[in-house]
Protein backbone atom coordinates (compact mmCIF):
# COMPACT_ATOMS: atom_id res chain seq x y z
CA UNK A 1 0.00 0.00 0.00
CA UNK A 2 1.23 3.16 -1.00
CA UNK A 3 2.20 5.92 1.55
CA UNK A 4 -0.08 9.48 0.79
CA UNK A 5 2.34 12.30 0.21
CA UNK A 6 2.83 14.77 2.78
CA UNK A 7 0.34 18.31 1.74
CA UNK A 8 2.64 20.94 0.05
CA UNK A 9 2.45 24.29 -0.69
CA UNK A 10 3.98 24.76 -4.37
CA UNK A 11 4.95 28.36 -5.22
CA UNK A 12 6.23 29.50 -8.72
CA UNK A 13 7.57 32.60 -10.34
CA UNK A 14 5.92 32.71 -13.65
CA UNK A 15 7.74 35.26 -16.57
CA UNK A 16 11.35 33.23 -17.38
CA UNK A 17 10.38 30.73 -15.00
CA UNK A 18 6.73 29.01 -15.96
CA UNK A 19 6.79 31.05 -19.44
CA UNK A 20 9.58 32.14 -21.64
CA UNK A 21 9.00 35.27 -22.09
CA UNK A 22 8.23 38.82 -19.98
CA UNK A 23 4.55 38.66 -19.63
CA UNK A 24 4.44 42.22 -19.23
CA UNK A 25 6.59 43.68 -21.69
CA UNK A 26 5.22 41.50 -23.97
CA UNK A 27 1.71 42.72 -23.52
CA UNK A 28 2.45 45.63 -23.51
CA UNK A 29 2.79 45.83 -27.54
CA UNK A 30 0.43 43.34 -27.92
CA UNK A 31 -2.41 45.20 -26.19
CA UNK A 32 -1.37 48.82 -27.37
CA UNK A 33 -0.74 47.85 -31.25
CA UNK A 34 -3.87 45.66 -31.03
CA UNK A 35 -6.04 48.58 -29.96
CA UNK A 36 -4.37 51.47 -31.40
CA UNK A 37 -2.05 50.37 -34.72
CA UNK A 38 0.60 52.00 -35.62
CA UNK A 39 0.43 54.94 -32.83
CA UNK A 40 0.47 51.91 -30.49
CA UNK A 41 3.34 50.05 -31.27
CA UNK A 42 5.40 53.02 -31.28
CA UNK A 43 3.89 53.85 -27.73
CA UNK A 44 5.12 50.56 -26.32
CA UNK A 45 8.53 50.33 -28.34
CA UNK A 46 9.52 53.63 -26.49
CA UNK A 47 8.05 52.56 -22.96
CA UNK A 48 10.30 49.33 -23.19
CA UNK A 49 13.38 51.18 -24.36
CA UNK A 50 13.21 54.07 -21.89
CA UNK A 51 12.06 51.25 -19.06
CA UNK A 52 15.48 48.85 -20.21
CA UNK A 53 17.68 51.91 -20.09
CA UNK A 54 16.60 52.90 -16.24
CA UNK A 55 16.96 49.87 -15.02
CA UNK A 56 20.17 49.30 -16.86
CA UNK A 57 21.29 52.93 -15.05
CA UNK A 58 20.27 51.53 -11.74
CA UNK A 59 16.70 51.72 -11.28
CA UNK A 60 15.26 49.64 -8.95
CA UNK A 61 13.04 46.78 -10.26
CA UNK A 62 10.50 47.24 -8.39
CA UNK A 63 10.58 51.40 -8.93
CA UNK A 64 10.22 49.92 -12.72
CA UNK A 65 7.40 48.31 -12.54
CA UNK A 66 5.58 51.25 -10.86
CA UNK A 67 6.43 53.21 -14.34
CA UNK A 68 5.42 50.56 -16.19
CA UNK A 69 2.28 50.35 -14.64
CA UNK A 70 1.69 54.00 -14.69
CA UNK A 71 1.02 53.37 -18.89
CA UNK A 72 -2.04 51.49 -18.08
CA UNK A 73 -3.91 54.81 -16.83
CA UNK A 74 -7.33 55.50 -18.28
CA UNK A 75 -7.33 51.79 -19.85
CA UNK A 76 -10.75 50.09 -19.58
CA UNK A 77 -10.53 47.02 -17.31
CA UNK A 78 -12.74 45.18 -19.58
CA UNK A 79 -10.68 45.96 -22.45
CA UNK A 80 -7.02 44.72 -20.85
CA UNK A 81 -9.18 41.65 -19.36
CA UNK A 82 -10.46 40.87 -22.87
CA UNK A 83 -7.27 41.51 -24.83
CA UNK A 84 -5.22 39.11 -22.11
CA UNK A 85 -7.18 36.64 -23.17
CA UNK A 86 -6.48 36.71 -26.64
CA UNK A 87 -2.95 37.63 -25.69
CA UNK A 88 -3.23 34.11 -23.77
CA UNK A 89 -5.02 31.97 -26.46
CA UNK A 90 -2.69 33.24 -29.06
CA UNK A 91 0.66 33.11 -27.53
CA UNK A 92 -0.34 29.55 -25.26
CA UNK A 93 -0.30 27.99 -28.55
CA UNK A 94 2.50 28.73 -29.94
CA UNK A 95 5.74 26.01 -29.01
CA UNK A 96 8.14 27.21 -26.37
CA UNK A 97 5.63 29.65 -24.49
CA UNK A 98 5.89 27.39 -21.80
CA UNK A 99 9.33 26.29 -19.60
CA UNK A 100 8.46 22.60 -20.08
CA UNK A 101 10.61 21.45 -17.17
CA UNK A 102 8.88 23.29 -14.92
CA UNK A 103 5.79 22.93 -16.30
CA UNK A 104 5.86 19.65 -15.99
CA UNK A 105 7.09 19.89 -12.46
CA UNK A 106 3.82 21.79 -11.43
CA UNK A 107 2.20 18.87 -13.09
CA UNK A 108 3.43 16.33 -11.19
CA UNK A 109 2.84 18.38 -8.47
CA UNK A 110 -0.71 18.99 -9.00
CA UNK A 111 -1.04 15.24 -9.40
CA UNK A 112 0.69 14.67 -5.82
CA UNK A 113 -2.22 16.58 -4.39
CA UNK A 114 -0.07 19.67 -3.91
CA UNK A 115 -2.07 23.55 -3.77
CA UNK A 116 -0.15 25.48 -6.71
CA UNK A 117 0.50 29.30 -6.33
CA UNK A 118 2.04 31.41 -8.91
CA UNK A 119 3.83 34.41 -7.38
CA UNK A 120 4.65 37.37 -9.92
CA UNK A 121 4.89 40.93 -10.29
CA UNK A 122 2.85 40.83 -13.51
CA UNK A 123 -1.26 41.32 -13.42
CA UNK A 124 -4.58 39.68 -12.92
CA UNK A 125 -5.54 39.92 -16.33
CA UNK A 126 -2.15 38.36 -17.30
CA UNK A 127 -1.88 35.36 -14.57
CA UNK A 128 -5.32 34.43 -14.20
CA UNK A 129 -5.61 32.26 -17.92
CA UNK A 130 -2.36 31.17 -16.96
CA UNK A 131 -3.13 29.60 -13.65
CA UNK A 132 -6.68 28.39 -14.79
CA UNK A 133 -4.29 26.43 -17.48
CA UNK A 134 -1.76 24.89 -14.78
CA UNK A 135 -4.57 24.03 -12.34
CA UNK A 136 -2.95 26.96 -9.62
CA UNK A 137 -5.47 27.85 -6.82
CA UNK A 138 -3.70 31.58 -6.06
CA UNK A 139 -2.36 33.99 -7.69
CA UNK A 140 -0.33 36.42 -5.34
CA UNK A 141 0.30 39.16 -7.73
CA UNK A 142 0.41 43.33 -8.61
CA UNK A 143 -2.94 44.93 -8.01
CA UNK A 144 -3.78 47.99 -10.00
CA UNK A 145 -5.92 50.33 -9.00
CA UNK A 146 -8.89 51.45 -10.39
CA UNK A 147 -11.23 54.10 -10.50
CA UNK A 148 -14.55 53.07 -11.82
CA UNK A 149 -14.66 50.95 -14.78
CA UNK A 150 -10.73 52.55 -16.18
CA UNK A 151 -7.39 51.56 -14.30
CA UNK A 152 -5.68 54.66 -12.27
CA UNK A 153 -2.26 53.84 -13.14
CA UNK A 154 -1.38 53.51 -9.31
CA UNK A 155 -1.12 50.33 -7.20
CA UNK A 156 -2.60 48.81 -4.63
CA UNK A 157 0.08 47.98 -1.93
CA UNK A 158 3.77 47.14 -3.99
CA UNK A 159 5.14 45.62 -6.61
CA UNK A 160 5.03 41.90 -6.21
CA UNK A 161 9.15 41.45 -6.40
CA UNK A 162 12.08 40.50 -3.89
CA UNK A 163 11.15 41.25 -0.47
CA UNK A 164 7.22 41.36 -1.27
CA UNK A 165 6.76 37.91 -2.71
CA UNK A 166 8.88 36.64 0.55
CA UNK A 167 5.89 38.72 2.88
CA UNK A 168 3.07 37.15 0.06
CA UNK A 169 4.33 33.76 0.45
CA UNK A 170 4.66 33.90 4.20
CA UNK A 171 1.46 35.05 4.34
CA UNK A 172 -0.36 32.15 2.21
CA UNK A 173 1.92 29.37 4.66
CA UNK A 174 0.05 31.36 7.33
CA UNK A 175 -3.60 30.33 6.06
CA UNK A 176 -2.01 26.80 5.69
CA UNK A 177 -0.89 25.45 9.34
CA UNK A 178 -1.13 22.18 8.34
CA UNK A 179 1.60 22.36 6.11
CA UNK A 180 5.31 22.17 7.18
CA UNK A 181 6.74 24.62 4.73
CA UNK A 182 9.98 22.50 4.53
CA UNK A 183 8.09 20.42 2.80
CA UNK A 184 7.35 22.94 0.54
CA UNK A 185 8.90 23.68 -2.98
CA UNK A 186 9.22 27.20 -4.73
CA UNK A 187 10.58 27.80 -8.36
CA UNK A 188 11.99 31.03 -9.53
CA UNK A 189 14.65 32.36 -12.35
CA UNK A 190 16.34 35.62 -10.53
CA UNK A 191 18.13 36.48 -7.83
CA UNK A 192 15.09 38.66 -6.73
CA UNK A 193 13.35 35.47 -6.47
CA UNK A 194 15.39 34.14 -3.59
CA UNK A 195 13.52 35.96 -0.66
CA UNK A 196 10.19 33.65 -1.88
CA UNK A 197 12.34 30.97 -1.80
CA UNK A 198 14.00 30.35 0.74
CA UNK A 199 10.91 30.18 2.69
CA UNK A 200 10.41 26.87 1.48
CA UNK A 201 12.43 23.70 1.93
CA UNK A 202 12.64 22.59 -1.77
CA UNK A 203 14.05 26.29 -3.59
CA UNK A 204 14.97 25.70 -7.56
CA UNK A 205 16.10 28.65 -9.11
CA UNK A 206 15.61 28.26 -12.86
CA UNK A 207 18.42 27.77 -15.23
CA UNK A 208 21.00 27.17 -12.41
CA UNK A 209 23.01 24.19 -11.59
CA UNK A 210 21.63 23.76 -8.23
CA UNK A 211 19.10 25.23 -5.66
CA UNK A 212 19.95 28.35 -3.70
Amino acid sequence: MSTPERPRLVFSDVDETLISCKSLLDFLGYYFEGRYGADGALRAARVCAELHAKVAAGLPRAEANRAYYREWRGEPVAAVEEWARRWFSERSAAEGFYVRGVAAELRGHRADGAVIALVSGSFRPLLDPIAEAVGAEHVLCTRLERCGRVFTGGLVGAPVIGDEKRRLVRELLSRYAHIDPADCFGYGDDPSDLPMLLEVGHPVLVGQASAP
